[in-house]
Formats: C-alpha cells, structure tokens, sequence
C-alpha cells in the first residue's frame, strides 16, 4: 500500500490501479445499460465478450498468452500499456535495476513521449484493429478525444516524480503529444481513405450536424457562415492541429506554413461532398510526413518560462480561428492552456493567478455541453483570457 524508497519503481503501482485508477473498472463499464444498448444495436450477443469491445476495454490477447491467472476483467491493467511483463515483472522490482534493462526484457518504453502517446492513442484514438467509427459512435459510443498532459495530470500516479531540473517536462509532454497525436491521426485518415470506409464520419466534426437546433435568426453557425466548404458540407474535425500550428511556429516557423497550408489542402478535399479518396489519402500521408519531422524538433526543443507564456497568449489569441473548428477543437484549446497555466504557475508568480483560472474554468463552461457550444461565446471568452495572462 505505500511506496517503497528503495528501488527505482515504487511496488504499490496495483494498489493505486485497482482503488484509484479509471483504467481499472473500463471492464465493468461493458456490463453497464448504455453498453448493453450499443451492444444491441450493433448485433452484438455482449459487449462483455466482443473482441471489438475488449480490443480497449480490456486486454485481450491471443488464448496461446494467457497464463492460469489470466482475467479479462481485470479491465485495462498493466500489460496493456507496458507490454508482457513475464521477463521483466519480478526483476524490476530489485534494487539497482535500471529502466533500460526492462525495456531490453521486453518492457514498453513509456519514458520516451513518441512511444507513451502512440501507447495512449491506441485506444484513445484508434488504430487498424481498434477502430470507433461512425458506426460505433452512432450507436452510442463517444466520439475519442485525447491530449496528453491533461490526460496524464488526471491520472493517479503510479511512477516516480519528475526531477527537479525538468521543471517544464509538462509543456513537453503538452507539445509532443499533439504533434504525435496529428501524425497519428493523419495515419487513420491515410488508412481509412486508402482501404477502409469512405467517407467515414467519424473523421468530421462530429457537432457541424449533431447539435441542437434554432431558428435560423438564433443560429450562430448561419451567422457565421460556412469558411472554406460549402453550406451543407460537414466540415473535417481540425480538433488535432488548432494547438499544433502555435506550437509549430516556436519550432519551425518554415515548416509551420507547409503545415498549415497542407492541413488547408485537406480540409478542402476531406469537406467536400463527393471527394476523391485517392487525392485525400495523398494528401493526409503529406501532412503526416511534415507532423513527423516538426514531431522530432519538438522533442529536441528548448522550453522555459518565455515560451510557456508565449504559447499560452498566442493560442488565447488564436480564439477567432480555433471557436470556428467546433467544439472538439475549442476543448482541445481549453485544456492546452490550462496545462500551460498550471505548470507556469508551478515555477513563476503571476499575481492576478486566481482570476486567470477563474476565466480558464469559464472556457471549460463553455464545452461542458456540446449542443449548448457557441463559437463566438468562447471567442469572447478566448480574448478574456489572453487579457489577463502575463
């Protein structure tokens, strides 16, 4: 029940898991009525015993890897983000083991941020055999959103703290999980063009269409318009690139405009009615080939205060560009900054801290449901933000 000092890992990582952890009861959730619906919906006997449910919810592997003690419902457990632990599992534990002589016996290396996101996206985002698609979200799944600081920071913590000298590994984590999680994203776009489903929804905004209607005189979407697609084209869900292009312009301005007219490239293609799959699977392996090498600079970069408040100024006044991707990119926005702020405020003294939470906490409002989203509500609140900040 309590860490151990001794060793480098701290032997009460189950103990945390099973009381604390969302991770452990993902299981438990396949039994619950919404599953037992989508089940039924899908044609499913049980979502408790669908190798397409358990690909996530569980883990799953091969009746050839499974020892005795094997339980499926032990929900998403060790193995399904370290690997198999069978060479590596009681050595670990020893002093003077190093990290590196797990990963040589088989161990996940999860210290590295590439291997970590790609880890977490395997589900949070999806890969060739897990797949939510439009099918699944239709019968009610939630559509899959992920950013890596904010999702780690929620998580309890099973590992060692950072040292001290790291002070900004945060923001690390923040930039390289985006640029990992376009590139993997692009990868899904790429495969589902190329060989799967198209044109699958799934890879659209999701709430252009899904949201509650108006009159036409209350509509902020009519209001708006409908920039760079037709009215009535579902738009392609940016929701991965919009903290990503202010990222990109500290480490590669140059790039950071290949980028960003690449993305424009196939935002155009992906919302049109009609499109040619070929000319958007081209188009999204180009994007995933300039996401790779912005991805390596990132992880080589520099990061200190300046740029922290850089970052968090430059995407608040990014507001106007960012509320009109929707509100998957708009959450997205919400929690960058406030993983910025929180870290900032951990190593610099910002006077007015309070009321910049205060109004960080009034953009999370703002997405908490995605019918009641409005773009030019959470642009005004966007430049409260970007007022306040150092």
């Amino acid at each position: 029940m309590q860490p151990r000092a001794t060793t480098s890992v701290l032997q009460n990582e189950y103990s945390t898991w099973v009381l604390q952890d969302k991770h452990s009861q993902a299981f438990a959730v396949l039994s619950n009525p919404t599953s037992v619906r989508i089940a039924k919906i899908l044609g499913l006997p049980s979502a408790a015993t669908a190798p397409r449910c358990l690909a996530c919810h569980s883990l799953n592997p091969d009746a050839a890897d499974r020892a005795k003690s094997f339980d499926t419902s032990d929900g998403v457990s060790c193995e399904n983000c370290h690997g198999p632990a069978s060479n590596w599992l009681g050595p670990h534990t020893t002093k003077d083991w190093k990290h590196e002589q797990s990963v040589a016996a088989g161990m996940k290396d999860l210290r590295d941020l590439t291997n970590r996101t790609e880890q977490c996206l395997t589900c949070h985002l999806g890969t060739a055999e897990k797949k939510v698609d439009h099918e699944l979200i239709a019968a009610g799944h939630p559509d899959l959103y992920f950013e890596l600081a904010s999702f780690s920071a929620v998580m309890p913590r099973h590992w060692q703290a950072k040292k001290a000298d790291d002070v900004w590994q945060d923001v690390r984590e923040l930039a390289t999980g985006q640029a990992v999680q376009l590139r993997q994203h692009l990868a899904r776009v790429q495969r589902n063009a190329t060989s799967g489903v198209w044109p699958e929804y799934g890879e659209l905004d999701c709430f252009a269409c899904h949201h509650s209607l108006t009159s036409s005189k209350d509509s902020w979407q009519q209001e708006r318009g409908y920039t760079n697609r037709k009215p009535g084209n579902p738009p392609y869900n940016l929701s991965r690139f919009v903290v990503l292009r202010q990222i990109a312009q500290e480490f590669d301005r140059a790039g950071a405009q290949q980028l960003q007219t690449s993305i424009n490239n196939l935002y155009a293609l992906a919302s049109t009615i009609g499109n040619d799959r070929n000319q958007v699977a081209a188009e999204a392996g180009r994007v995933q080939a300039l996401a790779l090498q912005l991805e390596a600079k990132v992880k080589a970069g520099t990061f200190d205060g300046a740029l922290v408040r850089r970052l968090m100024k430059n995407i608040s006044n990014d507001g106007e560009y960012i509320s009109t991707q929707g509100e998957r990119a708009a959450e997205q926005a919400t929690m960058a900054l406030d993983s910025l702020f929180v870290t900032y405020t951990k190593n610099a003294r910002v006077p007015n801290a309070a009321q910049v939470r205060s109004a960080i906490q009034a953009l999370f409002q703002q997405v908490q449901n995605p019918s009641a989203y409005n773009a030019f509500n959470f642009a005004s609140q966007m430049k409260v933000v970007n007022g306040l900040l150092p």
